[in-house]
């Protein structure tokens, strides 16, 4: 077992004990923790991943509940030591939870909770900021002048790819692709409305393909699954045109990482914005290297508003549990949640295996 390590602590006194295995943004999540009588210790520790070992000597013997995050490997191991030290809730500061064993969860009576419908605008907003900087090559700019290798205007310098009546593709329209999508045609297409040009227009596409063989910008907003898993390959990037442009903010997986910098070699007008990888915090041997290639630390939902609200959910997931609270009936619907002039509802805001637990539903 891993050594004690650092932590800080709030309401020593407190009834319940809520471990977080990473200072988050905000203190509303821990006032809100304290009101409700938990003790809510903080790790500390200067490691930005911790491992099993870690987090196990951070459960100790008797822990109600704890607040993790999607780097954190949490499967058989964890949940079985938090079952033992009494806890009944996990909750990821994430709203995806491709790291956590939802089975093993069940197994132990665990319940799961996640994030939604606090990050959509946030991600989508990386995404099209991403696009828009691929497509003006931004951050080769950026990377010129701060040399001081800029002596003058030349015609064919940092030339870059014009968006305006360009096919822009989504694949994985949800609640974020969706949001993307207005974000890189409404507010424009009002603009060319007013000014007597032809205004936006969507469809449908038939199939993944064609979306691949007909998009200038390709967004990509699919959860990952075993279907999705590599679902831009070698194979969907030669389908795609040569000067595209492909940004990823779901998860790195989707993408074969290997096959995209072969890729980026081949074709140097290709480009891609990617906020993930494939193994985080890795990149794939060459992809650094790559100046058609914007590359960001997974921050989509890095704004204050976003993280703070993050921060909250997962807290109030945990909190319900603990509290014996329904489950919000609506996990996308989470307003009421995020108001700080009024008291959270008595409920936790979203809870993945709140089925297969048997958890009841809130009828607020």
């Amino acid at each position: 077992m891993a050594k004690p390590i650092s932590i800080e602590v709030y309401n020593p006194n407190g009834k319940y004990r809520v471990v977080s295995t990473k200072s988050m943004p905000g203190t509303r999540w821990i006032n809100l923790l304290i009101e409700q009588d938990c003790r809510v210790e903080i790790c500390t520790q200067k490691k930005t991943i911790l491992s099993v070992e870690d987090i196990i000597a951070l459960i100790g013997d008797k822990c109600d509940g704890v607040i993790g995050q999607l780097t954190e490997d949490w499967g058989e191991t964890l949940f079985a030591a938090l079952s033992r030290a009494g806890g009944k809730a996990f909750s990821n500061m994430a709203v995806g939870y491709n790291n956590v064993d939802v089975n093993a969860a069940n197994k132990h009576g665990v319940a799961v909770g996640n994030t939604p419908g606090v990050l959509t605008e946030t991600t989508a907003e990386l995404a099209a900021s991403l696009s828009l900087a691929a497509a003006r090559r931004i951050v080769e700019a950026d990377q010129f002048m701060r040399a001081g290798l800029y002596d003058g205007w030349l015609p064919h310098l940092f030339v870059g790819n014009l968006l305006k009546g360009q096919t822009v593709g989504v694949i994985g329209a949800g609640r974020i692709g969706s949001a993307y999508a207005r974000m890189m045609t409404t507010s424009y297409g009002e603009f060319l409305k007013a000014n007597g040009e032809q205004p936006v227009t969507w469809k449908r596409a038939a199939s993944m393909d064609e979306v691949l063989r007909e998009a200038d910008v390709i967004s990509l907003h699919p959860i990952l699954d075993k279907t999705t898993y590599h679902l831009i390959n070698k194979e969907s990037l030669a389908t795609m045109k040569k000067e595209a442009i492909l940004v990823n903010c779901s998860r790195g997986p989707v993408v074969d990482e290997v096959a995209l910098v072969e890729h980026l070699k081949q074709n140097p007008m290709f480009r891609v914005g990617l906020d993930v990888f494939e193994d985080e915090p890795y990149m794939k041997p060459g992809l650094a290297d790559m100046k058609n290639a914007v590359v960001v630390p997974h921050i989509a939902s890095a704004s204050k508003w976003t993280r703070e609200g993050m921060a909250t959910l997962a807290a109030l997931n945990v909190l319900g549990k603990i509290k014996g609270y329904p489950v919000w009936g609506d996990p996308n619907q989470v307003a009421p949640f995020l108001n700080e002039n009024a008291p959270p509802p008595a409920a936790s805001p979203s809870i993945v295996n709140a089925k297969a637990l048997g958890l009841p539903v809130s009828k607020l």
